[in-house]
């Protein structure tokens, strides 16, 4: 969102807010700093959103160290921070700040967003006095519960890629290959304002279709198959996702009933989205439903996740995961059924949670199936 200051709150306060509010993290981490290496996390606590940055968070102050190429781009976009700017890379600089700070310290991070040549760098650099501790998700557990801005800016990326698809499939055509699909779908995604896909597309057609992340290929679409179209868009940084199926001419009986499984599927689901609720409360309510229609063996991935600046985030509304629901987080509720040799069929759907429970954000028709 940056280059909106002008719109609510400034870039400099929102920032700000949401690195108070991460620093109000430390104490249950033991930690006196937070040495943040995800960039999607970076630009979330200052809003930078270049390809090289680190940002490292303390007490008092948060500084940004990013390189050359991004010096004009970073005075621009970022709020709540210092900027540094490094000739020699971004882990020597962030390790002398941490090695200048007095005394001992404990710094926490993301063990997973690291590799191991950038951690043995960045602890030599900061000398034998920073002991390091894991981050605890921290910045993923803030991002979860989006504001009022983030909420607005998330509706509109999600009826974006809602008119993206009610344009593509009028010209979903016998003949035409999933790469041709995919290319009207990318093609309208920037036309109506996104900045690209979430993802690569997927539209996978016929047998294919039971390949759950299946890319676009060179098979021409054919008559009296089932075709799954999973497309998202990024507008101003922020993720939508939206799986629809279709089939090519007048679906027979057994289709028919597998459709309207998974359609009953996702209602139960969204039923399920209460705040307070598990996340795998909602994953058992679609595949209860699946399982009484025979259907449970053939549903092999997640019921759905969060969903922001990157396409998934927590939580997963899966078996046994155990975060609970809150006011304000973007999930997507997305159940499938896959049999091979006949071909799958997914229906996915952005929601918000709120004190009544799940209110959408994709508006796409869910009924527009045969074509």
């Amino acid at each position: 969102m940056p280059g909106d200051s002008g719109q609510g709150i400034s870039a400099r306060g929102r920032y700000s807010g949401r690195l108070d509010r991460l620093r109000q993290r430390l104490p249950a981490l033991r930690a006196d700093a937070i040495l943040v290496s995800h960039l999607p996390n970076v630009r979330y606590l200052c809003g930078f959103s270049g390809s090289a940055g680190l940002l490292l968070v303390q007490e008092g102050s948060a500084t940004l160290f990013t390189d050359s190429r991004y010096t004009f781009q970073a005075h621009e976009e970022v709020g709540g921070a210092r900027v540094h700017i490094s000739k020699q890379g971004l882990l020597r600089p962030a390790g002398d700040k941490l090695r200048a700070m007095r005394g001992r310290h404990r710094v926490a991070y993301a063990r997973g967003s690291m590799t191991v040549a950038q951690w043995e760098a960045i602890r030599a650099a900061a000398g034998g006095r920073v002991r390091w501790a894991g981050d605890g998700n921290a910045v993923e557990r803030l991002r979860a519960i989006k504001d009022a801005e983030e909420l607005a800016l998330m509706r509109e990326a999600a009826e974006l890629i809602s008119k993206v698809y009610r344009q593509t499939v009028h010209v979903l055509r016998v003949g035409k290959t999933e790469l041709d699909v995919a290319a009207e779908i990318e093609y309208r995604i920037k036309k109506l304002g996104g900045s690209g896909p979430s993802f690569e597309s997927i539209v996978a057609s016929g047998a294919r279709s039971a390949w759950a992340h299946a890319r676009p290929s060179a098979k021409p679409v054919g008559k009296y198959e089932l075709v799954v179209l999973d497309l998202g868009a990024i507008l101003r940084g922020y993720c939508s996702d939206l799986t629809r199926t279709v089939f090519t001419g007048r679906a027979p009986e057994k289709i028919r009933r597998i459709y309207a499984a998974v359609l009953e599927a996702q209602a139960a689901a969204r039923e399920a989205i209460r705040p307070g609720r598990k996340a795998w409360e909602v994953d058992r309510a679609a595949r209860r439903v699946l399982e009484k229609s025979g259907l449970g063996r053939y549903f092999t991935h997640s019921t759905g996740h969060g969903l922001g600046l990157e396409v998934h985030e927590m939580p997963r509304l899966g078996k046994g995961d155990e975060t609970i629901l809150q006011e304000g987080m973007v999930l997507t509720v997305e159940p499938g059924v896959y049999l091979e040799g006949l071909g799958g069929i997914r229906i996915e759907d952005d929601v918000v949670v709120k004190s009544q429970g799940a209110v959408n954000l994709t508006t796409a028709p869910r009924d527009q199936f045969e074509l």
